[in-house]
């Protein structure tokens, strides 16, 4: 590795719910730099949810990020010509990058409906534990069990 590794940059928080997560999150789900879009299609889903539920947005948003998040991954490895994906834990700040990227890609796949109602039904579908992001954990946690016996073989 040549050089400095790049600085972690401080990221703000949104102004609405004045939340480091909520910001990341439109980190994520923006295109072409249009950030202040990214959160209004955050906040109406946000507003969809209270509307639908009748609950606080953000425990449901933070049920649904909870419900998400893996704690193990698989990595491939070459050991001897061959290559095996062998499970490893996952840390903090990777697990949120994996459930908003799973959260969002689940979201984008639904079709016919507007993106904040996409991102809203899948957020109340993963807090309650079911929808295509808890199904992709739940797939990555299956090949993890399934590949255990290569775990001798992580540093």
């Amino acid at each position: 590795m040549r050089g400095k590794p790049a600085p972690k940059r401080k990221i703000t928080p949104d102004y609405k719910f004045n939340s480091i997560q909520i910001a990341k999150l439109a980190n994520y789900l923006m295109r072409g730099g249009k950030k202040s879009t990214a959160l209004r299609v955050i906040y109406k889903a946000f507003d969809y949810i209270s509307e639908k539920t009748k609950q606080d947005p953000l425990e449901i948003y933070n049920e649904a990020i909870k419900n998400v998040g893996p704690s193990v991954e698989l990595r491939s490895k070459r050991v001897g010509g061959a290559n095996y994906q062998i499970p490893t834990a996952v840390r903090g700040e990777r697990k949120l990058a994996l459930s908003y990227r799973w959260l969002l890609n689940a979201a984008r796949s639904r079709k016919g409906k507007p993106m904040y109602e996409k991102l809203a039904l899948e957020l109340m579908d993963a807090a309650q534990g079911q929808g295509d992001a808890v199904k992709k954990k739940q797939d990555v946690y299956r090949m993890a069990e399934a590949n255990r016996a290569f775990a001798h073989f992580s540093r």
